[in-house]
């Protein structure tokens, strides 16, 4: 086609890819599951290793067993290390502290309206070790399902006998009765849970779909790509009505409309290396109706300041007043955009959530 032809070489499987836009259908599902990774990386494993739980893991796992109390750090390392050692599973421990010791506020107040105060019946600190296994996409995910099942089955030699050190495990396997009922295994109350660490909004961030991350596989500064929780916008090129099916098949009416979509990726595309020679972070993104140049790789828009109010990451002052409008020009009350290699920028640059990709989308 001759949109194709006209395109600079290294964007031919990107355009390639919104030229095939019009034949897709607009509702195409959400990925229903992670990319192949790998995992179990081979080589030796420390065996002090406790390979605690990253925000990066996840999003879903299945959350195996839970020891408490004294000797849980060794029965979770215990598992954590024959779950990777012997089934080959991708596992972790997570480890959290409860401190019973000190003073609770109570129901109701005393004759002096004070708060009554009052205490655990067992003041004690606890600690608490979860061992938990696989990355998966969703709660459905087929994989973690599969996973789960597997996990209930499973009787680990470091589950068996009195080998668990910690006073909870024995107090489970009594409660359980595993005891009585062998057949069981010591890990079917198993479940699928979200990772904890991660933020309370990750679930309602936008999550690329396949189809848009193979639009975007071959950018080589692609927004996939920053490893940043947040970066800021800083030009949007829309192709707004391309997906006009009738106007596509039209004829001329739909290579404009083509065109459009074309020409906005190439911008942000010529946008992205000019400001990357400039010094500048940049990245770029393209779905079905635009593209987009970003700047900046940041893992938190604000941070509490001398007096506890949250204050700006300086980052992000830095690019607004530098790629924003002239502010000179804004003390006149004039809102001039800039223009970088003669691409004009937006009106307003703003920070935005990195779009979520499956691990090891490349």
């Amino acid at each position: 086609m001759k949109l194709v032809r006209r395109a600079s070489r290294p964007l031919l499987p990107l355009l390639l890819a919104i030229l095939a836009i019009a034949a897709a259908p607009r509702d195409l599902a959400a990925q229903s599951g992670w990319l192949p990774t790998s995992w179990f990386s081979a080589g030796e494993i420390d065996p002090q290793a406790m390979f605690p739980l990253a925000e990066n893991d996840g999003p879903w796992l299945v959350l195996a067993t839970t020891f408490r109390g004294d000797g849980a750090r060794e029965d979770a390392r215990s598992l954590v290390q024959e779950f990777r050692r012997d089934q080959k599973l991708k596992a972790y421990t997570l480890e959290k502290s409860f401190d019973y010791t000190g003073k609770q506020q109570g129901l109701g107040l005393n004759p002096d309206g004070t708060p009554k105060k009052m205490r655990f019946a067992n003041s004690e600190e606890v600690v608490e070790v979860a061992v938990l296994v696989g990355d998966f996409a969703s709660f459905d995910d087929s994989r973690g399902q599969k996973m789960l099942a597997k996990i209930k089955g499973l009787h680990p030699k470091s589950l068996s006998g009195d080998s668990g050190k910690s006073q909870s495990f024995s107090d489970f396997r009594k409660m359980i009765g595993l005891d009585r009922n062998a057949a069981k295994g010591p890990m079917h109350l198993a479940f699928v849970i979200p990772n904890p660490l991660l933020p309370e909004d990750f679930f309602t961030r936008q999550q690329v779909d396949k189809f848009v991350i193979e639009m975007n596989a071959d950018v080589t500064h692609s927004l996939l790509d920053c490893p940043g929780r947040y970066t800021v916008r800083v030009a949007t090129f829309t192709g707004a009505g391309t997906f006009d099916q009738k106007a596509i098949e039209g004829g001329d009416d739909g290579v404009k409309l083509e065109s459009r979509l074309v020409e906005a990726a190439e911008k942000a595309h010529r946008l992205t290396k000019a400001l990357r020679r400039g010094g500048w972070q940049a990245w770029e993104f393209h779905d079905r109706e635009s593209s987009i140049v970003c700047v900046g790789t940041l893992q938190q828009l604000a941070s509490p300041g001398p007096n506890g109010a949250p204050v700006m990451n300086p980052e992000i002052t830095r690019i607004v007043r530098e790629l924003g409008p002239d502010p000179a020009k804004l003390a006149t009350g004039a809102i001039m955009p800039r223009s970088f290699d003669g691409i004009m920028l937006d009106v307003q640059p703003k920070p935005v959530d990195v779009p979520r990709v499956p691990s090891g989308w490349r």
